[in-house]
């Protein structure tokens, strides 16, 4: 973040990864101790829930062909069918509360890292135990505008699946109906990506600045203009990576059969995973210094820290208007 605010917008593709690199080398020591404390944590629940999700549904498989093959109305026939019910019952909650302990991990882990460089970028001094007294605060505000991206996503994903319905109706799996619906399927990735650029930059705005949930996300939408095509690449790549290393882990660990090879890869994909976690939320801060600067809004630095006080609860607050980000015009 040693660069000029003029300079950053120039910074490409493969600027912004070199970027991330060196500032998470050059920070080790805070950004390790943010990793140990929540980073890791959230590697491991996702990992880990990929394990278990596989064995519950697979008893759940197991005991559903069993009771295909057997007597219908049969004391055993009522046993395995209690037993399946249970079974379900089991496997959606853990995953409502993986999704509960998943989510808060990612709150916080995006709350620490974003914060983090914004203290490296005002120079303000900066503790493992500061940090962490900031992270709570500034988890609430995360927490609105994620509820505020859920009910877009939601929304969105009615629509598109009402779209479909009348596409299914109307055309059908025609020739011209095939072609409709690879189009549609198009314009529905496009804009799953683009609402998911959004909300990420807008986790980045809920930090560093006094607004947050659905202004976060307008915000956002406005900063990303000029950038789009930058930003949807550096997020395809990251999803694309994640999805790999699932992937990997489903292959070698959840298929793996020698006990010693599946403990070896099972580490292997969670420091990884790790290590993509953190690596993906400092390019995602960066992104939001790259859009300020690329739309010419000058981040005093003096009101930055002001901001990053607050939370602290070590500064008065001050108005909006004297927090608020200067803009200037070239």
């Amino acid at each position: 973040m040693d660069r000029e605010q003029e300079e950053i917008q120039f910074l490409g593709f493969f600027g912004i990864l070199k970027e991330a690199g060196n500032i998470t080398t050059s920070y080790r020591k805070i950004f390790g101790q943010i990793t140990l404390s929540i980073i890791l944590p959230l590697s491991f629940i996702f990992l880990a829930q990929i394990e278990i999700s596989e064995f519950l549904f697979g008893e759940i498989i197991h005991n559903e062909f069993v009771l295909d093959h057997t007597q219908m109305g049969s004391q055993r026939y009522s046993k395995i069918s209690d037993m399946i019910s249970s079974e379900w019952t089991t496997f959606w909650l853990f995953k409502i509360a993986y999704l509960i302990f998943f989510l808060i991990l990612s709150l916080l882990s995006t709350s620490a890292v974003v914060y983090t460089i914004a203290c490296i970028y005002t120079a303000k001094e900066m503790t493992y135990t500061k940090v962490m007294k900031v992270v709570p605060k500034v988890w609430k505000r995360l927490m609105v505008t994620f509820i505020w991206n859920f009910i877009i996503v939601f929304a969105y994903n009615i629509v598109a699946l009402l779209v479909f319905i009348l596409w299914a109706i109307t055309l059908g799996p025609s020739i011209i109906g095939i072609v409709v619906v690879l189009v549609l399927l198009l314009i529905y990735l496009s804009g799953f990506v683009y609402i998911s650029i959004i909300w990420h930059l807008a986790s980045v705005i809920s930090v560093l600045e006094d607004v947050y949930g659905i202004q976060a996300m307008f915000k956002s939408k406005d900063l990303i203009k000029g950038n789009t095509g930058v930003c949807a690449t550096i997020f395809l790549l990251l999803n694309l990576s994640l999805l790999g290393i699932q992937a990997g882990f489903e292959v070698t660990v959840v298929g793996g059969d020698s006990v010693w090879g599946k403990v070896w890869y099972a580490y292997l994909w969670f420091m990884l995973l790790s290590m993509f976690i953190l690596f993906g939320l400092v390019i995602q801060t960066i992104i939001y210094f790259i859009c300020k600067s690329y739309h010419h809004e000058n981040i005093d630095k003096s009101s930055l820290a002001d901001h990053l006080e607050v939370y602290r609860g070590d500064y008065v607050p001050l108005t909006s208007k004297d927090v608020q980000l200067e803009h200037f015009e070239v």
